[in-house]
């Protein structure tokens, strides 16, 4: 189901035929600095780059007995290439091409990536400008507190979408390192200088420091913050179910024409893409953890990652491509509705205003504390008697009325004052 719906850039990085290509081309690379240093003659780097190729399906085949997928792939190029084969993987180990490939995978899906936040920041952005003055109820515990924005839901998982990019940035950045290096990295029978030109020639930076491998912290920081990203969208995700609850029906995905809800019950019209992204979310955090048990290995290296890495590295790329890709069109079509926003606003009659109460009460000159506890005492007849509201509640009270005068009282629940500071939050944020 994911690989229908990825953008088909990401699953051709994950290909096999793509790993394999860029196996190929770190070895070549590696003969091509060779030759610079006069360590191999044009003709047999001619030749090798003229002849070097493989087939998947020989090198499948040559695994079953070797148990080694590096080592079946190279006796597959060697079969191609003759004899200037014997310059190929001089003095490198596995891991030299395995890591130094899989950071240029790494690399492209993290532009991918970024692609697709950078156009979920667009989207929810537009979409915090279009609904900056619809005003809804903010909860908090699920209960009713304060008069609230759309457009500020939108602003501020725009505000996070910020940050996610400049996580995944970093990310990139420190995945972006290759290690030609050899056996422990100590260089030993190669010149620095080849994994200086194979680098350069990838776009990557030499690691500093190796063992036999790049160590995994850079991985683990490269799926820990595709894991952010993950929660960040189930966040978006989680709200839009919320609001799309048949009791509340503030918002709700796009249904399109002939889509079905239910196999049993043909009126229903589910959140099903939030749904979707919800649980992938949750791969996505497994993932992150399996990949920072990667980091701690015995020694110079062992190969528990290894196994590890070939389901964990395409799959969250993977699945975060197609998350990005269902919630840019999630935010981009959902469904809003204000008037259900002002008809749920109003269901607990009033109660919503119970602070802006309590400091008129204040700056009236009444303690705090007897203000207080005089308006949690109105509210709590207000919720316990659906005839009535607060504002009759104040109007009937010779307290407040001491206090108070009728304009003041009706004042408090004009709704025109709600969001009488959403420019100042919008000018920091969205910069309109």
């Amino acid at each position: 189901m994911i690989e229908r719906y990825t953008r088909p850039e990401m699953g051709k990085i994950w290909s096999e035929h793509n790993k394999f290509e860029t196996w190929l081309n770190v070895e070549i690379l590696a003969c091509e600095a060779r030759h610079k240093l006069g360590e191999i003659s044009i003709e047999d780097l001619n030749e090798i780059k003229a002849k070097a190729r493989f087939d998947i399906k020989r090198i499948l085949e040559i695994e079953e007995t070797t148990k080694h997928d590096v080592i079946a792939f190279l006796t597959c190029v060697a079969e191609y290439v003759g004899s200037p084969s014997r310059h190929i993987h001089y003095g490198m180990t596995s891991s030299d091409i395995l890591d130094t490939a899989l950071a240029v995978q790494l690399k492209s899906s993290g532009v991918i990536l970024l692609d697709n936040l950078n156009q979920l920041k667009s989207a929810l952005r537009k979409r915090a400008i279009e609904h900056k003055n619809t005003i809804c109820v903010g909860r908090s515990h699920g209960v009713h507190a304060e008069a609230y924005s759309m457009g500020l839901k939108f602003a501020l998982w725009f505000e996070e979408a910020k940050r996610n990019i400049s996580r995944l940035e970093n990310a990139i950045e420190n995945i972006s390192v290759g290690k030609i290096s050899g056996a422990v990295g100590t260089f030993e029978h190669l010149s620095p200088k080849v994994e200086e030109y194979v680098c350069q020639q990838l776009g990557l930076k030499p690691e500093l420091v190796a063992t036999q491998i790049i160590q995994r912290d850079r991985h683990a920081q490269f799926l820990t913050s595709i894991a952010i990203i993950g929660a960040s969208l189930e966040k978006i995700a989680i709200e839009i179910r919320h609001l799309q609850r048949t009791e509340v029906l503030e918002a709700e995905e796009f249904f399109s024409k002939g889509q079905k809800g239910s196999s049993a019950m043909p009126h229903k019209r589910n959140p099903i893409v939030s749904e979707r992204i919800t649980g992938l979310a949750r791969l996505l955090r497994s993932n992150a953890i399996a990949a920072l048990e990667n980091v701690a290995l015995w020694h110079e290296r062992d190969i528990s990652h290894s196994s590890v890495e070939r389901v964990i590295l395409p799959d969250n790329c993977i699945i975060l491509d197609y998350m990005l890709a269902l919630s840019i069109k999630l935010v981009d079509n959902l469904i809003i509705y204000p008037e259900n926003m002002i008809k749920n606003l109003e269901q607990t009659r009033g109660l919503i205003f119970s602070q802006t109460v309590l400091l008129k009460l204040t700056e009236k000159g009444m303690t705090r504390e007897k203000a207080y506890a005089f308006v949690q005492d109105s509210a709590m007849k207000v919720w316990e008697n659906k005839d009535k509201t607060l504002k009759q509640e104040l109007l009937n009270s010779k307290v407040v009325l001491n206090y108070l005068s009728v304009e003041e009282v009706e004042e408090i629940f004009n709704y025109n004052k709600l969001l009488k500071n959403i420019d100042y939050i919008y000018n920091r944020s969205i910069n309109l």
